[in-house]
């Protein structure tokens, strides 16, 4: 009976030393009826930071859902994403959120989670605009500024920039997937760009990572393309 009663009991602390997944810190914990940390850079429609401080987007709604779930208040650190990466490795903050891509170099300051969305920046035509077969020497409406522009030039096609898409366009224009159909657009064959979004958390942190992977996952991609939409019609009606 003894040495059941010690067997018993090693097995025990095996079993609770061993339970996976552990936070090196408590990430978890800390943020379950607290405060979640949430570094956060400018990139419209996923965040736009307010002159006041303020952040919305996209990716704002679903922080402020995951800290509505956790039973958290969100407190916002804007920033560049190499200062809020270092931030993130330090433990400084629980977050850090802002259209990233799965591709990012961040690797060894944070741990990426899973992509929760794929998106597609693509050619695209208003009514009653022929459709291109080959972008070369196509006159293309372009936001100005953004890598599309590069992207269209290495096609061959000849870039239009422009401050806004707005659908008025008499030429093919360049626009995320989310916004075919609220600017009446026909989608050709010509895909510029397709991102992994994912978020990003403190290494080590795998009950927290788990935590935000799940609710990440959870949600669909419709329900994604929705926020995206209604924060670009945020942004245009500003």
């Amino acid at each position: 009976m003894r040495r059941t009663i010690v067997v018993a009991a090693v097995v025990l602390v095996l079993v609770t030393g061993c339970r996976w997944p552990q936070d090196v810190g408590t990430t978890l914990e800390d943020v379950r009826g607290g405060v979640l940390r949430v570094g956060v850079t400018e990139s419209p429609p996923w965040t736009r930071v307010g002159d006041d401080g303020s952040v919305t987007g996209a990716e704002a709604e679903l922080v402020q859902r995951l800290a509505q779930r956790l039973d958290a208040r969100v407190e916002w650190y804007p920033g560049s994403e190499s200062t809020l990466m270092a931030a993130l490795k330090d433990r400084v903050l629980d977050l850090v959120v802002g259209g990233l891509d799965a591709k990012a170099p961040w690797t060894e300051e944070a741990a990426l989670t899973r992509p929760y969305v794929t998106v597609r920046t693509v050619v695209a035509v208003p009514p009653g605009v022929a459709t291109p077969t080959d972008l070369a020497g196509t006159r293309v409406a372009v936001p100005a500024g953004t890598a599309e522009v590069a992207a269209l030039r290495a096609a061959e096609a000849d870039p239009v920039p422009v401050a806004e898409v707005t659908g008025k366009e008499d030429l093919p224009v360049v626009v995320g997937q989310w916004r075919l159909a609220d600017l009446g657009l026909r989608e050709t064959a010509h895909d510029l760009a397709v991102h992994d979004h994912v978020w990003a958390v403190p290494p080590g942190e795998n009950g927290w990572q788990v935590e935000v992977e799940r609710f990440l996952l959870a949600l669909s991609h419709g329900e994604v393309e929705r926020l995206l939409a209604t924060a670009e019609r945020e942004e245009v009606a500003r």
